[in-house]
């Protein structure tokens, strides 16, 4: 049994961190759901950037596309679509063998909305409308900005991906906004059963205070943060709240682990996949950590529900003069900046290939 096949027993959802159309077509992505249990998808627009710039895949898309009058955020989104519809019809047996709580694929809003809660909702309605496809998360950022356009889509029946998660408070925040759109429904006598899931980015701790802590905390803080968080999640769960949305047909908001790629070279590549094994979540992987996980990783054991060590852990890093809740505001904030980044990156690098592509017709 490989590592795969482990975190699978776990009951714990494996979902690939990449789409391109080149996986699509030349059947990768359908053998990694055969051979290493992948059952959805996660995508953002630097995942797209390097699809559309660093392979030929997409270039009829853009030529015919171009031609029609798209460019910008409009073109974008129809290139998008079109492999996140095929990939979510290709995890749509999973999606309707497990009534809907697995087999997703995820697609982001435009992250320049990131203040424009009114202008999120609306864009993460249209995409999903645009999508035509019941298993497609849209991924909206669990900032204080993003909270009310997580709870006023939920509320509107758009299923939510909340990323950019990197702490306890932060995940309660959005858990949140999960609970009060499922409230709001019921009150209102809709359907209870909306999709959603909680994006924590885990391996981002560690890049941020390398270097500036003991030795023997290397590579322990953003495991200890999981910890700490995952028991938040369960302790949720066991809520009178919870149990009363439960009760009346609504879905638990599923916990997911990204960022899950071991960023320092001197650590296992397997490090954080392997300690992140717990029932009920989500483990979302590069390609190269899937890879590695599938030929020699190794699940131990699995993530106490009570977080384990984290508290003693995390007043280590206290003691040694990290601040946790400031540190978690700052990943945050500057995950959302360079989310905007790439997102203008993406914007230039299709206006430069419609151009291209254009000239040479």
């Amino acid at each position: 049994m490989n590592g795969t096949q482990q975190l699978r027993r776990v009951g714990q959802s494996l979902w690939l961190d990449n789409i391109t159309r080149d996986i699509l077509d030349d059947g990768t992505l359908a053998r990694y759901v055969r051979e290493f249990c992948i059952t959805g998808l996660t995508s953002n627009p630097t995942i797209f950037d390097e699809a559309i710039g660093g392979t030929t895949a997409y270039d009829a898309s853009i030529r015919a596309r171009t031609a029609a009058g798209a460019s910008g955020e409009t073109l974008f989104i129809d290139l998008a679509l079109e492999d996140l519809r095929r990939a979510a019809d290709l995890f749509r047996p999973e999606f309707d063998r497990t009534d809907g709580v697995d087999g997703w694929v995820s697609m982001e809003v435009s992250p320049l909305l990131a203040a424009d809660s009114a202008g999120t909702t609306a864009a993460a309605a249209r995409i999903h409308a645009l999508a035509g496809r019941p298993n497609l998360f849209v991924k909206i950022p669990g900032t204080p900005e993003g909270v009310s356009a997580i709870e006023a889509s939920i509320f509107d029946g758009v299923p939510v991906n909340v990323t950019l998660l990197f702490s306890r408070e932060q995940y309660l925040a959005a858990a949140e906004a999960y609970l009060r759109g499922i409230e709001r429904r019921i009150a209102a006598g809709r359907d209870p059963r909306v999709a959603s899931v909680a994006s924590l980015f885990v391996s981002r701790w560690d890049k941020a205070v390398a270097g500036r802590i003991p030795a023997a905390l290397k590579n322990r803080l953003g495991l200890a943060i999981a910890r700490r968080v995952y028991r938040a999640y369960r302790e949720l769960l066991a809520t009178p709240r919870w149990r009363t949305l439960a009760a009346a047909g609504a879905r638990a908001q599923r916990l997911l682990w990204a960022s899950t790629g071991t960023k320092d070279p001197q650590a296992p590549d397997t490090l954080y996949v392997e300690a992140l094994a717990a029932p009920d979540t989500i483990d979302t992987v590069p390609e190269k950590t899937l890879r590695a996980i599938a030929e020699h990783g190794v699940v131990p054991r699995v993530m106490a529900e009570d977080g384990g060590d984290a508290e003693d852990v995390l007043a280590c890093f206290g003691q040694a003069g990290i601040d946790i809740d400031a540190l978690a505001l700052q990943l945050q904030r500057e995950g959302a900046q360079a989310f905007v980044k790439s997102w203008q990156e993406l914007m230039a690098r299709i206006a430069a290939k419609s151009e291209a592509l254009a000239g040479a017709h």
